[in-house]
């Protein structure tokens, strides 16, 4: 292994994208002064792609510690860094709490819901009320920023101090953490998207939103390690094994994204309940209906045919440009989650929607090149690192 210095680049980028951050956060406050329903679920859109790569990253990471996997270990540092932005989106959540009677109508409750809506929304008082709604979302960032603060510090603590227990206690709190991860995750999405419409209800919806974060941490994830090549940058010591690892794990969860989604969808068509299915008429008909279409043909069957070659997961530009496929296909799924509570007659691409995508995604950005930078990118102090790099497949 040749032999790595810690991390000093990146300072263009970091600058750039918290400009970019900047002005977008500017242009979303502008907009929420102008029209404050459009600005904030187009803000809401974002934070939850956003915020849902990171938590799929920390997932992810939890995963290969549980496992015991050795092979990923070149490419720890960066799961680590994704995840560790768990602490920035705290603030950037504060126009969500700030707004939450602008997006969420059992907030507000608008006579034009009707007396049988209003009625469902009083059942679910004890949970969906404005107090408990911002302790639990409390909660949720207290327990993400927590994991991932301890995963990334132990594995930077042994980039100078190698030591076995380290690498212990990452194996523990990754398996331990994971069932707590999934709950948290499961009910943010609750909480954050499907209260958008609290006369619907779906128990796998949170697994929904989960599975599409997944498989878009484990594309950007891909899409980094492609770009990430040069001095002291751990994309130049990946191999074509771990692409086609990387590549198998992008197969296997776009078709576990693809059979969530089925699932949900058949289950509610089949039980063909009122208060289940209007959630799905919306998306259904009008314009948004070609939306729902291009979900299955551009997010699943194009990405899984595709991935089905060993040979394009062997390449590293070819599977980079499945990853950014799979990431713009990934916005478009939350989109399509959030924007017909707000526009249920037809999608209405507004400037906002890219100002807030620029704006969440360019402070996070700049944050994970703040954390990495004066660091090493690869885990130089962990046991399995030889292990990893000398990977092959059988």
């Amino acid at each position: 292994m040749t032999p790595l210095e810690r991390f000093q680049g990146g300072r263009q980028l970091m600058i750039g994208s918290a400009v970019v951050g900047a002005l977008g956060l500017i242009a979303v406050a502008i907009g929420v002064a102008a029209e404050p329903r459009q600005a904030l679920f187009s803000y809401l859109v974002a934070l939850a792609f956003w915020l849902g790569i990171a938590l799929g990253a920390l997932i992810l990471l939890s995963i290969f510690h549980a496992s015991n996997a050795k092979w990923p270990v070149v490419v720890r540092r960066m799961l680590e860094k994704m995840a560790s932005c768990s602490i920035v989106f705290l603030p950037l959540f504060l126009p969500v709490a700030l707004g939450m009677r602008h997006l969420f109508v059992w907030v507000s409750k608008p006579a034009e819901l009707g007396a049988r809506a209003l009625e469902l929304i009083e059942h679910k008082r004890l949970y969906l009320n404005v107090p408990f709604f911002l302790v639990r979302a409390g909660i949720y960032f207290l327990l993400w920023i927590v994991v991932s603060y301890l995963l990334s510090s132990w594995s930077a603590r042994q980039d100078t101090t190698p030591d076995l227990r380290l690498t212990v206690k990452q194996r523990r709190l990754g398996a331990g953490s994971l069932p707590f991860l999934a709950l948290s995750i499961t009910f943010a999405a609750f909480d954050w998207l499907m209260s958008l419409d609290p006369t619907w209800y779906s128990t796998i919806f949170g697994v929904y939103f989960f599975a599409g974060s997944f498989v878009a941490a484990i594309a950007l994830l891909t899409l980094i390690t492609v770009l990430a090549r040069g001095a002291n940058l751990f994309g130049s010591f990946v191999s074509p094994d771990h692409y086609q690892n990387l590549g198998n794990f992008l197969l296997a969860f776009t078709v576990f994204w693809a059979y969530i989604g089925f699932s949900q969808f058949m289950l509610i068509w089949i039980a063909n309940l009122p208060e289940e299915v209007g959630w799905y008429l919306v998306r259904a008909g009008g314009s948004w209906r070609p939306v729902g279409i291009g979900l299955a043909i551009a997010h699943f069957l194009l990405p899984f045919f595709a991935l089905l070659s060993s040979e394009i997961k062997r390449n590293p530009r070819t599977l980079a440009l499945i990853s950014a496929w799979i990431l713009v296909w990934h916005y478009l799924d939350v989109y399509w989650m959030v924007m017909p509570a707000l526009h249920p007659e037809a999608p209405a691409p507004h400037w906002i929607d890219l100002a807030a995508l620029a704006g969440v995604g360019g402070i996070a950005v700049a944050f994970t090149l703040w954390t990495l930078r004066g660091r090493y990118t690869i885990p130089v102090g962990d046991p399995y690192l030889q292990a990893s790099l000398q990977f092959r497949r059988p």
